[in-house]
């Protein structure tokens, strides 16, 4: 799988990204699992015509020493569909910049 992975979160950063991930996207899924929602301006041809699938969201997984985001674009909707992809090279911009507004946001370096 590719991802994009941020580690060595040092001790009280877990806690403060969990808590802006709570108050932006939602609490997370599955134990650590975040679904940030891809803004429709950047979904592919084919992700903006399976409207049956839509929303679409990237992955993260936050743990105590680092996140890790899935670069693969995919639906709560289906589990198979040919619109679920890896991400194209706006869409991995797009999530690369999201993480680090949210450390910048924090003031954490990295």
């Amino acid at each position: 799988m590719k991802q994009y992975v941020i580690d060595e979160l040092r001790p009280g950063e877990y806690e403060r990204i969990r808590e802006y991930l709570d108050n932006t996207v939602g609490r997370a899924e599955m134990g650590s699992i975040y679904w940030i929602p891809v803004p429709e301006e950047i979904l592919s041809g084919k992700q903006r015509g399976h409207k049956n699938c839509k929303p679409f969201y990237f992955i993260a997984d936050l743990e105590e020493a680092r996140i890790s985001c899935e670069l693969l674009v995919r639906t709560k909707n289906s589990i198979r569909c040919d619109c679920i992809a890896y991400a194209t090279p706006a869409q991995r911009e797009w999530l690369i910049n999201y993480i680090d507004n949210i450390f910048a946001t924090l003031k954490i370096t990295t």
